[in-house]
């Protein structure tokens, strides 16, 4: 019997179908793509999210040491718990940009997943069904006590307060990877990013570790991209340098997907 190739029309694919008597055409979606998302603090600047190294934003007003550390939390919890609200404040007043609306658009290609440094909640309020935050979240906290990873609890509005306890009695404090924390999800990330068939780096100045080296893991992916405005970023060369904006960048990401 002779094969037919596959026909692509849109989204949809039409396969070949033999019922013992004739072939048919059979309508069908599938999802050939494992697309992955690996997104940085650049993606999220776009919707006016300060980042630690942009003058001027909250984190100039505050010491990384003060509150973004274990000792920071055992020095003066309250100022860490005051940071933290100011942060998740002025994330809950933003809203998704174009480029995170671009990576949701991207599910109607094949299975995609988000795996991100960002501790905002843009890319799940842009429509991204699957989000793997390796940094935490900060719209959640979690117990201050030895069992921090058993349970993520939802704060609801702006402020979280020392008397807020999990339930084995413990202060919670924000659900966010402090400098010098091992970073939970890592392993978890790990396999994602090898099964993907197209690898998309975006908003990250691959500088910070040891989340930086999961795109070494991208062995596998056909397409693998780093999109970035620097021209002196050091890109591996395997990897197809868009020296674009994050938007303009998955914008045209998507046209080669």
């Amino acid at each position: 019997v002779k094969v037919l190739n596959v026909l692509y029309f849109s989204k949809y694919y039409w396969i070949p179908n033999f019922d013992g008597k004739s072939f048919r055409l059979t309508k069908a979606i599938v999802k050939m793509e494992k697309i992955v998302i690996f997104s940085g603090a650049g993606m999220s600047a776009e919707s006016g999210i300060d980042t630690f190294r942009k003058s001027g934003g909250l984190w100039e007003q505050y010491k990384i040491e003060d509150v973004a550390t274990p000792e920071a939390w055992k020095n003066n919890s309250h100022k860490v718990q005051e940071f933290y609200n100011l942060r998740r404040k002025q994330i809950r007043t933003v809203e998704p940009n174009y480029g995170h609306f671009i990576i949701a658009e991207m599910e109607q290609f094949g299975e995609t997943i988000v795996v991100t440094q960002n501790i905002d909640d843009l890319h799940e309020r842009a429509g991204s069904s699957h989000v793997l935050h390796l940094h935490g979240n900060i719209r959640y906290a979690k117990s201050s006590g030895p069992n921090q990873e058993k349970a993520y609890y939802l704060i609801e509005g702006n402020n979280l307060s020392m008397s807020d306890l999990c339930p084995e009695g413990y202060p919670l404090r924000p659900h966010v990877v402090w400098f010098g924390e091992e970073v939970p999800m890592y392993e978890k990330a790990i396999p994602v990013i090898e099964s993907a068939t197209i690898f998309i780096v975006v908003g990250t100045s691959l500088n910070v570790y040891p989340a930086a080296g999961l795109i070494h893991y991208a062995r596998r992916a056909r397409l693998k991209v780093v999109i970035d405005p620097d021209e002196q970023l050091n890109v591996p060369t395997d990897f197809v340098h868009l020296k674009l904006s994050a938007s303009e960048g998955l914008k045209k990401c998507l046209e080669w997907i």
